[in-house]
């Protein structure tokens, strides 16, 4: 009689463990574009080296869409420290979003037609133009024909100087730098007379410690660049980022954060975009 009563016994504390274990295990599932958040963790992409933007550095990670991811995280249910930040770079952040590598992705990400084929985009949360960034003591670049004969310096691989030499100085002298990095110090040293990029990472690079004060933004919104916060096609999770979008300008945290990350610059932002209108 007494061996019955304690298997009886363990075999109703082996059934509470089971049921404990069941219970767990839901608590350990991924943040997903189906979930309403509050998961153990949300993964998020975000460039890993653009100062300003999103930048990787000792102390964590740091710039506008790092601010802007970490406050629709939190509306989403999850804290600073249940964001796993994954490096979302240019030609990957289709295929992150596709495979699920990525909950969403902020990473100067451009709102466009042919990336909306692949992809749904939030936002826009930015709007950002194609400018150029000069010495802040040269008075000789006030319009994009002034970049004629300039040698104009853009990285390997984008477009950017060949818009500005193709469409409004034809005289330009493209300088191609495998860096942003390098045409700065290109640009600080006078061997370049211009850099030509979104106007966003131009004051983020600007912005660092080390280069304040020495250049300038020319202001000349050579393009309409819509920053988007990119999710999955489909995904349930663009209505609620939306809504915490509206709800991060509304309450003054857009503002601030577009000051902390660009305002040593002298960066001129435009007003923050109103959701679901894309400048083309």
């Amino acid at each position: 009689m007494k061996l019955r009563k304690v298997t009886a016994a363990s075999a109703a504390v082996l059934a509470l463990a089971v049921a404990a274990t069941a219970c767990g295990s839901s608590n350990n599932d991924k943040g997903s574009g189906s979930s309403s958040g509050g998961g153990k963790k949300i993964t998020i992409g975000i460039k890993f080296d653009q100062p300003g933007i999103g930048q990787k550095t000792p102390q964590g990670y740091a710039g506008f869409d790092v601010d802007v991811a970490t406050y629709v995280a939190k509306k989403l249910g999850y804290s600073a420290t249940q964001i796993e930040w994954k490096e979302s770079k240019s030609a990957d952040r289709e295929t992150m979003l596709q495979r699920g590598d990525v909950d969403f992705i902020a990473a100067s990400y451009s709102i466009t037609p042919e990336r909306e084929k692949s992809v749904d985009f939030a936002g826009p949360y930015l709007l950002a133009h194609q400018d150029v960034l000069v010495r802040a003591n040269d008075n000789s670049i006030k319009s994009p024909a002034d970049l004629n004969k300039k040698n104009l310096c853009s990285v390997t691989g984008s477009t950017s100087a060949q818009n500005v030499h193709d469409k409004l100085a034809p005289k330009a002298q493209l300088q191609k730098y495998p860096t942003y990095s390098a045409c700065l110090t290109g640009l600080q040293s006078g061997a370049i007379d211009a850099l030509t990029t979104d106007d966003s990472i131009l004051a983020g690079y600007a912005s660092q410690a080390q280069y304040k004060g020495k250049f300038k933004l020319g202001g000349f919104k050579m393009t309409n660049e819509n920053y988007g916060i990119g999710v999955k096609k489909g995904s349930a999770l663009k209505a609620k980022i939306n809504k915490a979008l509206e709800d991060m300008v509304s309450d003054g945290s857009w503002e601030s954060a577009v000051k902390k990350n660009f305002g040593p610059a002298g960066y001129k932002n435009e007003p923050a975009p109103k959701i679901g209108v894309v400048k083309s």
